[in-house]
């Protein structure tokens, strides 16, 4: 059976490989199926198509979406939609400009603490990708503040340092709503580490397809307790590594092994064809 991973990132967003090279990696690491999530942009899977026909590993449509739910992010997981799609396309354009806005407002809030950090350092860390908090976190510890991105995070960048931070991302239903018309399927992203049971409940509720029970955050116990979520309510299953490379994540060691089976991803495919069915009939 060939092994899927249905969460990585590129320097599309905030990865350390160019999408072609992660398709390469990949494959080295003896993946069948692919799918490249990268930050509100599916800019790294359209350039790594090309290199995934060619070593024939099957590139899934993939994005991680940032939304809003009562005034705190959400993020979501897209799956098999058209790409082309042009409502998918224009929320994701609105959400690359409410990232550039936010991590302006980051800035200026690391300057209030006394931190020596521009803007345009962190568009230099990004370059064309969509901007995010670890390339923050890489101007930090080029810059002597802190040793690693996890303490650039705990000491400056989690979501509770910046709560006060308003950020201009789609609603979660908004999202939902574009993902679907656009044929895609929608998980909910590493929920083990964020949020409370009655959270995960609520959030559920609004038309989430499936819950991301597999992921480096997740211990088996943990992963356990979510699959029977996704059996009791008739979700499906999706997991991956969510690999960022080297420098950017600890889940750097899990690529390639933390995955899930075909019969997963296959059922993600059936309820997409059926979407797009209905969608386009």
């Amino acid at each position: 059976m060939g092994k899927a991973d249905l969460h990585t990132h590129t320097t599309a967003s905030d990865g350390a490989l160019k999408p072609a090279d992660l398709v390469k990696k990949a494959a080295e690491k003896g993946l069948k199926i692919l799918s490249i999530t990268d930050h509100d942009t599916v800019n790294g899977y359209l350039e790594a198509k090309e290199t995934a026909s060619d070593l024939q590993i099957e590139l899934i449509s993939g994005c991680e979406i940032t939304t809003l739910w009562k005034d705190r992010e959400v993020h979501l997981l897209a799956y098999y939609f058209d790409e082309t799609d042009q409502g998918l396309l224009n929320l994701l354009k609105k959400q690359k400009s409410a990232r550039i806005v936010r991590m302006k407002a980051i800035v200026e809030s690391l300057k209030k603490e006394g931190l020596d950090i521009d803007i345009d350092e962190v568009r230099a860390e990004s370059g064309p990708g969509n901007m995010g908090r670890p390339h923050a976190a890489s101007v930090l510890i080029n810059k002597g503040y802190v040793a690693s991105v996890a303490e650039a995070f705990i000491r400056y960048l989690s979501s509770e340092k910046l709560k006060d931070i308003q950020t201009r991302y789609a609603s979660i239903d908004e999202t939902i709503d574009a993902v679907r018309k656009a044929g895609g399927v929608i998980s909910l992203a590493h929920p083990g580490p964020i949020y409370s049971q009655s959270e995960i409940d609520d959030i559920l509720t609004l038309g989430v397809d499936g819950l991301e029970c597999i992921h480096p955050s997740h211990n088996f116990n943990v992963q356990r307790t979510f699959r029977q979520i996704a059996k009791t309510r008739n979700l499906l299953v999706t997991g991956g590594s969510d690999y960022h490379g080297k420098g950017k994540s600890d889940y750097d060691p899990y690529f390639g092994i933390v995955t899930i089976g075909n019969a997963h991803v296959a059922s993600i495919k059936r309820l997409s064809q059926r979407r797009k069915s209905s969608n386009y009939a």
